[in-house]
């Protein structure tokens, strides 16, 4: 199916295609024929870097060129130059403080046939396991009548995510290795907390069978889960960091008030 133009969005992934070949990523996908070659879809993603959302929109256009528009935090919005880019690319602005106008944006494209990408758990999970999730991704499929497509990446973290700074050479020639989940239907009448275990429960078995099929030993680095040798924190200690991060930032808006 031949897909519309959009200038700036097909300049944008030309962008991210150019900076992973310089980086020579060695892309491995699974599960991709998973992906609707049309209609709507939650595309629910693991997060434990920054540019998952770059390498999933990646692996979605070379599968069926199909574009994904991504739910992103209103301050990236408010960021002059970064803000057109978000628009031109049609992504959704989710304010914190009213988040209905986000999600209402959010039903609206996937009935329209949109692919609309969330992070449910919400932030970066410095633990590298599957945090607990947000609600947000099955009450979206749920109300919008359109499937859940779960996505785990493993690799992507290991170019940028937070706590680390990754040195200049480490990033070139990393396997990044995808899982498309088969699609979840989430129906009227499903509980929506139990179904968003359940969207955590398959997301971690996907990571969990990423991980076991890496061909990099991870005993003793930096991005390997404590659990299976390395020296990430444990989900513990990574939420405990969270919390004292976000005390943080709540004294420092208290005392600019």
């Amino acid at each position: 199916m031949k897909r519309p133009i959009e200038p700036v969005y097909d300049t944008a992934v030309g962008v991210g295609r150019s900076l992973f070949g310089v980086w020579r990523l060695r892309r491995h996908t699974t599960g991709v024929e998973h992906l609707p070659d049309d209609g709507g879809a939650v595309i629910a993603m693991t997060h434990f870097g920054y540019l998952e959302f770059a390498l999933v929109e990646w692996a979605t256009v070379l599968h069926n060129r199909r574009r994904i528009r991504f739910m992103a935090k209103q301050g990236a919005f408010d960021k002059p130059l970064v803000g057109r880019l978000l628009r031109s690319m049609r992504h959704i602005a989710v304010d914190m403080r009213a988040g209905g106008a986000a999600y209402a944006n959010a039903v609206a494209a996937l009935r329209s046939g949109e692919l609309v990408g969330v992070f449910p758990e919400a932030g970066v999970s410095a633990s590298f396991t599957v945090r607990e999730l947000k609600s947000g991704a099955v009450r979206l499929a749920q109300e919008a009548g359109v499937p859940i497509i779960p996505v785990a990446v493993w690799g992507g973290h290991r170019l940028l995510t937070k706590n680390h700074k990754v040195g200049f050479r480490e990033r070139f020639g990393v396997p990044v290795h995808f899982s498309f989940g088969e699609p979840i239907q989430v129906h009227p009448e499903d509980d929506v907390a139990t179904s968003t275990e359940q969207l955590r429960d398959r997301l971690q078995g996907m990571v969990d069978e990423l991980q076991r099929d890496y061909p990099v030993d991870g005993t003793g680095a930096w991005w390997q889960p404590r659990s299976l040798g390395g020296t990430a924190p444990t989900p513990a200690e990574a939420a405990a960091a969270d919390l004292e991060r976000e005390r943080r930032r709540a004294a420092r808006r208290q005392s600019a008030s």
